[in-house]
């Protein structure tokens, strides 16, 4: 991390062999990114490691452009009062994969008992949640709630020999309550150090 007085001109994210460098957008950091970029094929170079140039790129932020890392999308938008503030949410990519797993489980234990089921999904979801959480994954969150809610639905139907999805039959209360559903869909709000 460099500091500036006030301000971070350079800080960085790494996970295993992932790595995001993160710039300043101030017009004197310009050179920066040559500089980094330079000083990161160095350090690969000493390891005998190469950049994987197809998934490595520079990305500007301010031209609306975005990156992904580690499952989530990063990009910058507009707050309500004007401000330039951070965004990351699950890439399409994550949920989908997501939403296939559940639905091989679905597939899978289609003859069971449907508590059997929840009993396999609730983990899955528990997890992806937990993942996510920290991130603006209200949307994402509301998708796959409705996706398993569904299926839930479809497999007590079917269990009974109907048709539907049994909107009046089967309350959420008793989905959630009852058979156990997994629930805990809240995000998490962390402040900003100062």
């Amino acid at each position: 991390m460099t500091k500036k007085g006030d301000y971070t001109q350079l800080e960085y994210a790494r996970f295993a062999d992932d790595q995001v460098v993160l710039i300043n957008w101030h017009p004197s950091n310009h050179w920066l990114v040559e500089a980094t970029t330079r000083r990161i094929g160095e350090e690969l170079e000493k390891l005998q490691v190469e950049i994987n140039q197809q998934k490595s790129k520079t990305v500007d932020l301010a031209r609306g452009e975005s990156f992904t890392f580690l499952g989530f999308e990063f990009r910058r938008i507009r707050s309500r009062n004007g401000k330039w503030r951070p965004y990351h949410t699950p890439t399409q990519k994550k949920r989908k994969q997501h939403i296939e797993e559940l639905q091989e489980i679905f597939h899978q234990y289609r003859s069971q008992p449907i508590v059997e089921v929840i009993r396999k999904i609730n983990p899955k979801l528990r997890g992806f949640c937990n993942y996510f959480r920290i991130g603006q994954a209200t949307g994402c969150f509301s998708y796959i709630r409705w996706s398993v809610m569904k299926k839930v639905r479809r497999h007590l139907q079917r269990a009974r020999c109907r048709s539907g999805y049994g909107w009046k039959r089967w309350s959420s209360a008793f989905i959630y309550g009852v058979l156990g559903l997994y629930y805990d869909y809240k995000l998490k709000r962390y402040a900003l150090a100062v």
